[in-house]
C-alpha cells in the first residue's frame, strides 16, 4: 500500500508560486490520512449518496453520482470500501474508466445534519457480485428488491475532510416511492433535456 501522497506535483508548484506551501502542509498533517479512521466509518455508514469520479486512461474525466439506503457504501475494512452497481443505461462508463485506469475520487457530503464532507481517493477494481459474497462475510444484503450485478471495491490510498464553510443545509422532502431498476421512461427522467426530441427531428437549437 502506498504512503500518503501530500499533493500532486501540480500542487507543490502552484503552492510555492502562490506562498501557501505551511498551510497545506498543516492540511496534510492534520486532515490527510491514507486509512479510513472510526470517525470517517462511522460518517459512511451513515450516507445514502455519493460523487464518483474517474478517468480514462487518456485523462478525460466523468463525474457520476450513486445513492441508495444508508450503509450501501460498505466499509470492508479501514482501508477497503465497496459499493454495488446495478443494471443501469448500458453505457458502463464509469465502469469502463476503471478499467483503463483504475484511480477513483469519492466525494460524500452530509448536506442534512453536519454539513461536512469526506473525499476518499484511491484505487479501484470491479468484482461479480457472487465472488464478492463469496469473499465477504458481512455484505448487507440486497435491499433495493433487486441484486447488484457487481461491485467496485476500492482500496483507499487518501481520506480527507471537505469542509463545511460553503456546504448548503438542504431538508429532504416527501417524494414517490423510488422505482430501482425500472425502465420506465417517465421513472427516469424521461426526455428532460429534449436530446431525443431534437435527435428524431433534426433540430439544432440555437442558444
Amino acid at each position: 500500500m502506498p504512503g500518503i501522497r501530500n499533493g500532486s506535483d501540480g500542487e507543490r508548484e502552484l503552492q510555492e508560486r502562490y506562498g501557501t506551501q505551511d498551510r497545506a502542509e498543516r492540511f496534510y498533517s492534520d486532515q490527510v490520512r491514507d486509512q479510513l479512521n472510526h470517525q470517517m466509518i462511522e460518517f459512511i455508514g451513515r450516507m445514502d449518496m455519493a460523487f464518483i469520479a474517474t478517468a480514462d486512461k487518456h485523462g478525460e474525466c466523468d463525474n457520476s453520482f450513486r445513492a441508495g439506503k444508508p450503509g450501501f457504501l460498505h466499509v470492508i475494512d479501514d482501508r477497503t470500501l465497496a459499493y454495488p452497481e446495478y443494471r443501469g443505461n448500458g453505457v458502463l462508463a464509469s465502469l469502463g474508466n476503471m478499467l483503463e485506469n483504475p484511480h477513483i475520487g469519492i466525494l460524500l457530503i452530509d448536506f442534512v445534519q453536519d454539513l461536512i464532507g469526506l473525499h476518499i481517493n484511491g484505487t479501484a477494481r470491479i468484482v461479480d457480485d457472487a465472488l464478492m459474497r463469496r469473499c465477504v462475510a458481512d455484505l448487507p444484503p440486497d435491499a433495493r428488491g433487486r441484486q447488484p450485478e457487481r461491485w467496485v471495491v476500492v482500496d483507499v490510498e487518501e481520506a480527507y475532510i471537505h469542509c463545511r464553510k460553503h456546504i448548503p443545509h438542504l431538508v429532504p422532502a416527501q417524494r414517490e416511492a423510488v422505482q430501482w431498476g425500472t425502465d420506465n421512461v417517465r421513472a427516469k427522467g424521461g426526455d428532460y433535456f429534449r436530446t431525443k426530441t431534437e435527435a428524431e427531428s433534426g433540430a439544432l437549437v440555437d442558444y
